[in-house]
């Protein structure tokens, strides 16, 4: 009895099948898992980047080699790992470009971190030596960027066109970036100067024909919408038509299920169906007489107001979808009316050239030469769907990166000229500071390495080699060599902003940041705590079933 009562009570905190996983092996871990969510984008970085082809449990097939919509299809269950998801898509979010990038960067940040770890040194050492080296590589990133702020409208959109072009290069596209990067920036030329909204270009996708049949509409196109039997008898096109846009039904109502009427005279029955036909012919009556010629609305113009507007010679469209809706409404200066009650002229828009032209095997409503044309609409022609889908995201890209370029118009050599010349001045800096952080702030530098070794990888060219030439380059004490990267179609090196190969400094800015405040995070976690036994899929059902009738129905299907 004695010995039992000198023995510790045992105290439980966490329920029993929990598991806790803590200490150096569990950071280790998080790492290792990081670092093979970041070897999965790895081979998509750069102009000769390998695509990645992903099949979901729907049996949908997505052909891409973007670093965010990768990330955004895979089924990533890790929890350290999604932080590597989040990142991606926030730089996505954020700037358009350099999703795969960041990831990279992060995954690299913690290969290097990993033997610091796994030789006992504290993570918050290394967290505090990354974030001074990110700090300095930010300074030194703004001090490398070149301005084009005080460039003349015409050299700022060759500049434009070069960031675009930079963008569509690592792209499936990538064969007409040429043309497609005129079609990105003359896209955004259209947009309000001051928002830059995305919303008002729209990207429409027809398959059939190839990417040189895709078209710039320099106002609002949309497919042509849902018809009945009098739409062909409509004029298909006008020169300076008055556009109304209505947000009503005009058609014939049926009645609520339960709507009741008594009669105490049958001869009543006839006024009321007149009263409903006369409610619709007195809509469509005002329509016609606001002057309008073409007629679009969100909601159904039924066959009557169809043939009506059809005996009058207006065209007409229903059940328009709303961001096609408002992007009339911002080029042509319409007003998107709930009555037609009071119509004015004030409410009207106009555009020189409306007409129904047909692309490939649809029928589209072309409204051109708008006065107030905020808005710009590029139609994809691709032969198959996954292809097109993918020259969406690449324009997306594209189209970003113009947008960044014009709000911050500073720009940086591509290629990995500029992690070169960042790498470099770190190390530079490690030398003349003591202390292991001296080792932390080496190893961030190297890592930043991994931007050209990865691109010369995916162009099947001597890593190696390529650094050896560039870090001789980056060493040349007159700075002379700060622009070179990898010249990807001889496997040399060569100075990439002679060579045009720039991307907006908002882009490396914000994909540095993020990628070490990614792997700072991962860093300080040190411990992982979870439930196997709450994570089953049968744990609801199990629990459920202990109950009885409704009750435990429910349990069991909320999972």
């Amino acid at each position: 009895m004695m010995p039992m009562m000198g023995m510790q009570p045992q105290i439980i905190l966490l329920k029993e099948g929990t598991d806790t996983s803590q200490g150096t092996p569990q950071l280790v871990s998080n790492i290792n898992a990081c670092m093979a969510l970041a070897d999965t984008v790895r081979t998509t970085l750069g102009p000769r980047g390998m695509d990645k082809l992903i099949h979901d449990d729907k049996g949908r097939v997505t052909i891409s080699n973007d670093g965010a919509t990768i990330m955004k299809l895979l089924d990533v269950v890790h929890p350290a790992a999604k932080t590597l998801v989040d990142v991606s898509l926030s730089q996505d979010a954020e700037v358009g470009d350099g999703t795969t990038t960041v990831v990279i960067l992060s995954g690299e940040f913690l290969r290097e971190a990993k033997p610091f770890v796994e030789e006992g040194v504290h993570p918050r050492s290394i967290i505090k030596s990354y974030r001074q080296a990110s700090t300095l590589a930010v300074q030194k990133l703004k001090d490398l960027s070149v301005s084009l702020e005080d460039k003349g409208e015409s050299e700022k959109k060759e500049l434009l066109l070069k960031c675009a072009a930079t963008s569509l290069n690592s792209k499936l596209v990538s064969g007409e970036r040429d043309f497609f990067a005129q079609m990105c920036v003359e896209a955004v030329s259209c947009l309000d100067r001051s928002t830059l909204d995305l919303k008002m270009i729209g990207i429409k996708k027809v398959i059939g024909g190839g990417l040189r049949d895709s078209f710039l509409v320099d106002g609002v196109a949309f497919k042509k919408t849902f018809s009945y039997a009098g739409f062909e008898q409509q004029p298909k096109s006008f020169d300076n038509p008055k556009i109304l846009l209505l947000n009503i039904e005009l058609e014939l109502k049926s009645e609520k299920e339960n709507a009741e009427i008594r009669l105490d005279d049958p001869a009543k029955y006839q006024s009321i169906v007149d009263a409903e036909w006369n409610i619709i012919y007195d809509k469509l009556a005002k329509c016609a007489e606001s002057g309008a010629q073409i007629v679009l609305s969100r909601l159904a113009i039924g066959d009557l107001g169809t043939q009506y507007f059809a005996d009058r010679g207006i065209f007409c469209a229903g059940r328009v979808p709303d961001d096609d809706i408002q992007r009339v409404a911002k080029a042509t200066g319409a007003r998107v009316q709930t009555t037609v009650n009071n119509l004015d002229k004030a409410v009207l828009g106009s555009c020189a050239r409306f007409e129904e032209r047909q692309v490939g095997g649809e029928r589209y409503n072309l409204f051109t030469g708008c006065p107030q044309a905020r808005t710009a609409t590029i139609v994809l022609r691709g032969g198959s769907e996954q292809f097109i889908d993918e020259a969406e995201r690449s324009l997306h890209d594209a189209i970003m990166i113009v947008r960044r370029a014009l709000k911050h118009a500073h720009v940086v050599a591509g290629g990995g000229a500029i992690d070169m010349e960042l790498s470099r001045a770190l190390r530079d800096y490690a030398r003349t500071i003591p202390g292991k952080a001296q080792l932390f702030i080496n190893s961030y530098a190297k890592a930043l390495e991994v931007i050209p070794r990865q691109l010369c990888d995916n162009a099947g060219f001597d890593a190696t080699d390529v650094l050896n030439k560039l870090r001789q380059k980056h060493a040349l004490a007159d700075g002379s060599g700060k622009y070179f990267g990898v010249d990807v179609n001889t496997g040399g090196v060569v100075n990439t902003f002679d060579a045009f190969v720039w991307e907006p400094a908002l882009v490396k800015l914000n994909a540095i940041q993020s990628a070490t405040e990614a792997a700072c995070l991962i860093l300080s976690v040190d411990e992982t705590v979870r439930n196997p036994k709450s994570e089953a899929p049968d744990a609801a059902a199990m629990g459920a079933g202990r109950g009885m009738g409704r009750g435990g129905m429910r349990g069991g299907r909320g999972r």
